[in-house]
């Protein structure tokens, strides 16, 4: 039960920032704050709306009353309308979804309701003891997949990486998760698609110096350096090399390398991911995934309401949990491709 909640299947959708007649009526409810008003963030925005309404949706009488606050990029605008949704009765904040926001908010001292951000913070920064982070941080993926080679033996890993702040960042989680597991890494290579740098990764993976190789890089350049790097090593890659639904020439291409991704992609027949009805975004499987995460952000603010000091969801997005730093972290479902197929791996949900 949610005593502090008037439940309702309501969903209240205010364009913009509400006017003041809107703010005065102050009623109990989950405040749902995304950029849908930034030109560069709306469909993202829009897409984790959605996933987050089929969730209420699917909760039917349980789901309290939810009311969608529109922003832009602008932080001044992220947390004046923060403070107008706490003023209007919000005992729950979900959002905000860019970096610069969040930020904003974590060094703010407006959190005064549980929050749960859907972004991460930079490392040592603010974090006020009601704001929780969810989101789709590649780090933590990258992290998970140096736990998996370590898990299946490796312990010497080469590294491919271009210059792009997602590589880098996929780059550095695994370096530091994979040292601290007692990994080496005997070398790094930056990527190429020209011959001199290709062939340089076919010398080298017929060296004797490393069992594995991390592919921090997405879909096209992985599939671009792929076939140069042979079958005596094991590779390795995050969900950026999943483009959802790839061809059987594509999954060909990247034979055998083991990545990771959600439940809502890799196993559509999951009983916790068939409950949900499922938008047609075409290709673009990183809406797909924003849908996902309004799922789970959904579920995850129940329990939050719940005052659940020790949740754990099996997840759309993944196998949830909450840290200690009040970080709900994803276990994502490890997988293979192989002869042109996706094949789960053993023990992955």
């Amino acid at each position: 039960m949610l005593p502090t909640l008037l439940y309702g299947a309501l969903t209240a959708f205010a364009t913009g920032i509400p006017c003041a007649a809107e703010a005065a009526t102050r009623e109990p409810h989950i405040a749902l704050i995304l950029p849908l008003n930034s030109p560069s963030f709306s469909r993202h925005a829009d897409a984790v709306r959605q996933g987050f309404v089929a969730a209420a949706k699917v909760a039917g009488q349980s789901a309290p009353p939810i009311r969608t606050y529109s922003v832009n990029e602008d932080t001044l605008d992220v947390l004046t309308v923060y403070e107008l949704a706490i003023e209007s009765g919000a005992q729950l904040v979900v959002g905000p979804l860019t970096r610069s926001g969040v930020a904003a908010l974590a060094a703010s001292n407006l959190v005064t309701v549980p929050t749960l951000a859907l972004n991460s913070l930079e490392p040592r920064s603010p974090q006020p003891s009601r704001l929780y982070l969810f989101g789709l941080a590649v780090e933590l993926e990258a992290r998970q997949i140096a736990r998996l080679a370590v898990d299946d033996g490796r312990r010497n890993a080469f590294i491919i990486s271009d210059d792009t702040a997602l590589s880098k960042r996929m780059r550095q989680a695994f370096l530091e998760e994979f040292a601290r597991l007692g990994g080496t890494t005997p070398a790094e290579f930056s990527f190429g698609d020209d011959p001199i740098s290709l062939n340089k990764l076919r010398h080298a993976s017929d060296l004797d110096v490393a069992d594995m190789v991390f592919l921090a890089l997405d879909f096209v350049r992985a599939r671009t350096v792929r076939p140069y790097l042979g079958n005596s090593l094991a590779l390795y890659a995050t969900s950026q090399v999943s483009a959802g639904r790839p061809s059987a020439l594509a999954a060909h291409d990247l034979n055998l390398v083991r990545f990771v991704d959600m439940p809502w992609l890799l196993q559509p027949d999951h009983p916790a991911v068939m409950i949900y009805p499922r938008p047609q975004f075409g290709d673009a499987v990183d809406f797909d995934r924003l849908y996902a995460l309004g799922i789970d952000a959904f579920r995850i603010s129940i329990e939050l309401l719940r005052q659940n000091h020790d949740p754990a969801l099996d997840g759309v997005t993944g196998q949830i949990r909450l840290t200690r730093e009040h970080q709900f972290v994803r276990e994502l479902t490890a997988a293979q491709f192989v002869d042109g197929k996706t094949v789960i791996l053993d023990g992955s949900r």
